[in-house]
């Protein structure tokens, strides 16, 4: 029978956290942790998520991205809809266990950001003109149309 959900160890002690060798993540007060996703190949910063316990069970047990959407309030795997998975090629986990860092390839056209970048973090704060600071795009081209791509699905960006 496959394992469909993982018991995680108990944070017993700092240096069982700090120095042990098993997994003790601590999610936060929404049963939440951050995850840094960076593609593999490049090093490339891809996004910045979120994941709970069960997303965190998914992934580790299929190797492919599950995340926890803040704004939509439901676990998702990414490239469901678009083809553009993350293949976990590594799961890190920080040194209190209160972030995880995963390292990834992208299939499909090779882009992350549901707005048609590769990385999601496709601009960099440029200067300040009159008191408004100013941001200057990294990315020149879009790797794909989302209207294409996500036809009649919702923005996940909410304001």
């Amino acid at each position: 029978m496959k394992v469909k959900t993982i018991n995680f160890s108990e944070r017993s002690s700092i240096e069982f956290v700090e120095e042990g060798n098993a997994l003790a993540p601590k999610f936060n007060s929404e049963g939440i942790i951050p995850v840094i996703v960076t593609e593999s190949s490049s090093d490339l910063v891809l996004m910045l998520g979120y994941m709970n316990k069960e997303a965190l069970d998914k992934t580790i047990l299929t190797r492919e991205a599950h995340y926890w959407s803040r704004s939509r309030e439901l676990l998702w795997k990414k490239g469901e809809s678009s083809g553009m998975t993350h293949r976990v090629d590594e799961i890190l986990i920080d040194d209190d266990q209160d972030s995880v860092w995963l390292k990834v390839s992208i299939d499909g056209l090779g882009a992350s950001c549901h707005v048609g970048y590769k990385s999601c973090f496709y601009r960099s704060v440029e200067s300040v003109e009159q008191g408004t600071v100013v941001l200057n795009f990294t990315e020149s081209e879009k790797v794909f149309d989302p209207e294409v791509v996500y036809p009649g699905a919702d923005n996940p960006t909410k304001l």
